[in-house]
């Protein structure tokens, strides 16, 4: 598959111009190790086309990442999945569409509708053992179309953290019932269009999806597509403008190539036998370990350690595997996320193995299980999110309003949200994770 935003940046440079226009460090200035990827950082210049107004070499690779997505459009993201995410909603509001929305949610969504003054109904899981994760019933979805009764649309994440898959196909099938649209925050599951089991959203029947390039393949950090399944749903020039609403107006031609760049290694056989291959051992691995350690189901890919019902705590099997030379994506008391990918290889998992087999933990943990707590709302996400406010203590925060969400990513997924009062049982899953301080309205 052709590379035109890469072979534009490597001819350019072999060119050896004059560079009377931005960035400033002309190619030279900046961090030795650095120079190769500071002599490919280019702007607008003629030949290197335009983001938002692509016509040219940026075009062509969107249509390259189109095609082996199976989509209408693909567009190419600066600035992560967050900015795709802002792009659906805003395509939605422009619609006038109401959001329902399941709950372990992304804090760039909550940003997203701090910025669109958008309400959001909730839909809850069903169970789920984790803040992170739980098994949310499609019909609970159709109840709250049924219950609106006007245009809407439906946002899931997918995978969620831990790896767990949501029903995507029986949500699209309700969405076409009640001509909603189906918005898909697929950040972790970019590969997921190149497995057998073909499990990609858009291959399932969302209408949007959002994948980060980074977390799965080997795009740049900050580098996501923006997928549209059918191209009746939006014009591109729609969604390109929607896009400019929020991103930079000078995005990364190094992350521009790295995207470029990802095609060509989506294309090739040797990527689908290196997942494939990677995949195998995982579940090897899993098979292995069976009577010693449990792992959440989902995503091959997402190595998921469910540490307190393994009987240890997942901050010191983390910290184990961390001395063994294995930096874990994700851990709290209660599960460690692995994430890996087409680039490990056998000798990093039976480093795993290896760690996993020797890991005595020191003292046993007893499950617990977070549900997360329902909240009631006191006033809109916008409202509380830019009212004035204040950090207190978590223990101290029981009846005020909470403000902005301020959880880390990761995860990046907030307990209680913006506008809604904090009760006991906010504060205790806050305890369980660890947060000491929140934000809420003076």
């Amino acid at each position: 598959m052709k590379t035109p935003i890469y072979d534009f940046l490597l001819q350019y440079t072999e060119k050896k111009p004059v560079r009377m226009h931005m960035p400033g460090h002309k190619g030279r200035f900046g961090p030795p190790l650095l120079q190769t990827a500071a002599e490919l950082d280019l702007t607008e210049i003629p030949g290197a086309d335009s983001l938002f107004e692509a016509d040219g070499i940026i075009a062509e690779s969107e249509k390259n990442a189109a095609a082996l997505y199976g989509t209408a459009y693909t567009f190419y993201s600066c600035a992560g999945s967050t900015l795709c995410i802002q792009t659906m909603l805003l395509l939605m509001k422009q619609e006038g569409r109401a959001v329902i929305a399941a709950r372990n949610v992304h804090r760039a969504f909550l940003n997203a509708c701090v910025l669109l003054d958008l309400p959001v109904q909730w839909v809850y899981p069903r169970s789920s053992d984790s803040i992170l994760s739980g098994v949310y019933a499609p019909e609970d979805f159709a109840a709250a179309l049924e219950q609106l009764r006007r245009p809407a649309c439906i946002y899931i994440t997918s995978p969620d953290y831990l790896g767990h898959k949501a029903d995507i196909g029986a949500l699209a099938e309700i969405c076409q019932k009640y001509h909603a649209k189906l918005l898909v925050d697929n950040a972790h599951g970019a590969h997921l269009a190149f497995l057998p089991e073909h499990e990609h959203p858009i291959q399932l029947g969302a209408d949007y999806c959002c994948d980060s390039a980074h977390k799965m393949l080997s795009g740049f950090t900050g580098t996501a597509y923006l997928h549209v399944r059918n191209e009746l749903d939006a014009a591109p020039e729609r969604v390109q403008g929607a896009m400019a609403m929020f991103a930079s107006t000078s995005p990364s031609y190094i992350q521009l190539a790295s995207l470029d760049w990802c095609n060509r290694e989506l294309a090739s056989p040797l990527f689908r036998e290196q997942l494939l291959s990677v995949a195998d051992q995982l579940q090897e691995l899993k098979c292995i370990f069976s009577d010693r350690y449990r792992f959440a189901d989902g995503d091959p890919f997402h190595f998921t350690i469910a540490a307190a019902e393994s009987g240890c705590d997942g901050r010191e099997l983390s910290q184990f595997l961390e001395k063994r030379g294995i930096v874990a994506e994700y851990a709290d008391p209660y599960h460690v996320v692995l994430l890996c990918s087409a680039a490990t290889d056998r000798e990093e998992i039976q480093a795993l193995e290896q760690a996993l087999a020797d890991f005595v933990p020191e003292k046993q943990a007893v499950p617990v299980r977070f549900q997360l707590p329902r909240p009631e709302t006191v006033c809109g996400i916008r409202e509380a999110a830019l009212a004035p406010q204040e950090i207190i203590p978590v223990e101290a925060s029981s009846g005020r309003i909470c403000a902005a969400v301020k959880v880390s990513c990761p995860p990046a997924v907030p307990i209680v949200l913006s506008g809604e009062r904090i009760d006991s049982a906010c504060i205790a899953v806050c305890r369980g994770y660890g947060i000491s301080e929140i934000c809420v309205v003076q």
